[in-house]
């Protein structure tokens, strides 16, 4: 594993250095005021989360608005281009919230209420030679690995530095660490005492038909972890399309790491592989996707807890259950509908219901859990509210486990409503 990361790095600096016979990103910047950009997303979110057969006050429902930030500056002229990023949201609750707690919004430690207003932030700066870019701050991260969690009010930040490296025609390399995590609803900018973060990883483009990736991490007393995915895009007749995806993920946890149940003798010995299969056949506005996600080791896979990413699962059957217990298996049809076809572009609708048994748990060896899924999401196309959306979501999670742990939820139905509408500054 040190090895991997050592030749990840090499290469990383090798393609620094190295003219390339593409075309530089860096000589063709404008200059630092030319190429800059600035937006702000205002977000109205709303979740809730009715879970039965446990008590009422258990139940989750929080509503809020907020402001996301992006400011992005070019990069100077010359061999190396320097550059600023800042990144901020600042937010309000709707209503008084008194059953906050699904990672919306920020809450008092004594009293668990919930904060009536709360912002947070930070910048980052950047350097770039050739086609390879250096950022060092807080950052928001779409690493397979280490991924940053953007499906509440606001982002999860991660503090460090990110080497991304596109020297090679189609071969993307990254390289970087992280020292602090900051999640969603947290006010403190390492609230997932994170100690230290390695990743690295690549990502190549064989042709338009097949792409494949590798990502490692490196998480300090944590763990280890891995992740492979492949994917190729066959074109048939009258337009349609067969897309056949792998991606697995393979995990060693320390003995610090904190994860659900576990029949390895010791702490230092858990370890977890999960893989998925999918194949997704399209024909102009209709998709189906038919999925098969298998868990083995002696633990399930577990992430977030151990500040790797609260959106750190890639994988085809996650949704509001993440459908990766102990020895678990799982299937999934999903069917998913483009309404521009009928006059009404920017209409999505996607469902999806996903079958997971043979989980074993402390006190049974076969348990079950299922998910129906749907999401209705309209995008404006074009006018003055261009590109602003409205999304709602629904799941209805049962399970008929006896007792509930990191990876079984209690049976819930799961309303989510998001109004994004996005503001060009500059």
């Amino acid at each position: 594993m040190q090895n991997s990361k050592k030749l990840t790095l090499a290469v990383l600096i090798q393609a620094a250095l190295v003219s390339s016979v593409y075309a530089s990103e860096q000589s063709e910047a404008k200059g630092f005021v030319e190429d800059a950009e600035g937006s702000v997303l205002f977000r109205t979110g709303y979740i809730s989360r009715d879970k039965k057969n446990v008590a009422p006050d258990d139940d989750t429902s929080s509503a809020a608005q907020s402001a996301i930030v992006e400011l992005k500056s070019g990069f100077t002229k010359g061999v190396v281009g320097f550059g600023v990023n800042v990144v901020g949201d600042a937010s309000f609750k709707l209503g008084e919230n008194k059953h906050a707690g699904n990672g919306m919004i920020p809450q008092y430690d004594d009293t668990k209420a919930a904060y009536d207003h709360w912002a947070r932030g930070g910048a980052s700066v950047k350097a770039r030679v050739s086609n390879t870019t250096v950022e060092y701050g807080t950052q928001v991260l779409d690493i397979p690995v280490l991924a940053s969690n953007t499906g509440r009010m606001v982002p999860e930040y991660f503090t460090g530095v990110l080497a991304t490296s596109h020297e090679i025609n189609n071969l993307e390399l990254i390289a970087g660490k992280f020292t602090k995590n900051q999640y969603s609803d947290k006010i403190s900018t390492d609230s997932n005492n994170l100690d230290r973060a390695v990743v690295w990883g690549a990502k190549y483009k064989f042709d338009d038909q097949l792409n494949a990736s590798y990502y490692g991490l490196a998480s300090k007393d944590k763990l280890d972890r891995h992740y492979v995915n492949a994917n190729y895009k066959q074109a048939l007749a009258n337009d349609a399309s067969l897309t056949y995806d792998f991606s697995g993920y393979h995990t060693k946890f320390k003995e610090d790491a904190d994860t659900g149940y576990s029949t390895a003798a010791n702490a230092s010995d858990r370890s977890n592989s999960i893989w998925a299969v999918s194949g997704t056949y399209n024909q102009d506005a209709h998709s189906v996707m038919l999925a098969y996600q298998q868990n083995t080791g002696n633990t399930g896979y577990d992430y977030a807890y151990n500040a790797d990413g609260f959106q750190s699962i890639y994988l085809p059957n996650s949704y509001l259950g993440d459908f990766n217990g102990l020895k678990e298996k799982s299937a999934q049809i999903q069917y998913n509908l483009d309404f521009s076809n009928y006059g009404i572009p920017g209409l999505n609708w996607t469902s999806a219901y996903v079958y997971g048994w043979n989980i074993k748990t402390q006190s049974e060896d076969n348990a079950k859990e299922k998910e129906l899924f749907n999401q209705v999401k309209y995008t404006v196309q074009s006018g003055f509210a261009k590109d602003a959306s409205l999304r709602l979501r629904y799941s209805h999670y049962r399970t008929d486990a006896s007792g509930y742990n990191t990876y079984l939820m209690p049976d819930t139905n799961e309303w989510r409503i998001f109004l994004d509408i996005p503001v060009k500054l500059f």
